[in-house]
């Protein structure tokens, strides 16, 4: 794996709680972990995390990384022999692969996207876990770390509060849906379990979940590979390669999802990498 894959893997736009130091060390915390990752010699990538819970971290990083899923063999499982520019993506970023998130996590993460870049999400996420988390381990450079409130922590922080974290208008989403959340235990772990087109629809009822944010987060955070979000950079590549100026998001994502099979949402993450590294 090269550093600008990691990059694009940690900071392209899965998840929001990955900063790369100035030496190149990326520094991140899901679900209570805390991990210090550096690219070393022959591509490999070298972990530290704070000795008391190092014994945990490895399989939660091998979950993370879903590592089961071996990333050079799922994608020669895309149809790359007969799509060019697919075949010219996966040139670009060898070694991609989509992350293992946890469901919660990823939603709340995806709450606080709508009309934002990158850099904006990741710094509300960070105050929402500042200012709501509870303390991790101490330890690790560059800490103290706090782990994301969860959704049964968030049902009791008021939606002042919660604009405080600089959430605007997604400050009454996060609320409402975390309220719904609260009267209903378990709803995310029977989502989890769902059909794919039906935890699609489940999502979808939940108060500032679209189509895109409830791909995002089936895909990010319960490895269903199927998904394929629509955003702004896979509307400019599918128009540019694909012909579909002026298809709806709908249909190109229906599109996707037969063109490039049950691993479309890989597949997008090609495209969409691709589309920002050459269209930027």
């Amino acid at each position: 794996m090269t550093g600008e894959v990691l990059a694009e893997i940690l900071d392209g736009g899965q998840a929001f709680r990955w900063h790369r130091g100035s030496d190149g060390v990326w520094t991140g915390v899901w679900a209570g972990h805390a991990v210090r990752l550096k690219l070393a010699a022959a591509n490999r990538v070298h972990w530290s995390a704070p000795t008391p819970a190092a014994p945990s971290t490895l399989p939660a990083l091998e979950h993370y990384f879903d590592v089961r899923r071996e990333a050079r063999e799922l994608a020669d499982a895309l149809p790359w022999r007969s799509d060019a520019h697919l075949a010219r993506c996966l040139a670009d970023f060898p070694g991609l692969r989509v992350l293992r998130q946890p469901l919660g996590e990823t939603l709340l993460g995806f709450l606080c996207s709508a009309t934002k870049r990158i850099v904006q999400i990741k710094q509300m996420v960070a105050l929402l876990a500042a200012h709501h988390g509870a303390p991790l381990h101490p330890g690790l450079e560059g800490g103290p770390f706090h782990r994301l409130p969860t959704w049964e922590e968030l049902a009791g922080i008021s939606e002042a509060d919660l604009r405080a974290c600089q959430l605007g208008f997604r400050a009454r989403h996060i609320h409402q849906t975390a309220r719904f959340l609260a009267e209903r235990p378990g709803w995310l772990d029977q989502l989890a379990a769902a059909p794919y087109s039906e935890a699609r629809e489940r999502l979808c009822l939940l108060p500032g979940v679209g189509e895109k944010v409830a791909d995002c987060v089936l895909l990010f955070g319960a490895g269903r590979l199927e998904a394929f979000p629509v955003d702004t950079w896979i509307l400019r590549a599918m128009a540019h390669h694909y012909g579909l100026a002026g298809w709806k998001p709908a249909q190109i994502a229906q599109f996707g999802r037969v063109h490039f099979g049950p691993l479309a949402g890989l597949a997008q993450q090609y495209l969409f990498a691709w589309e920002r590294r050459h269209r930027r």
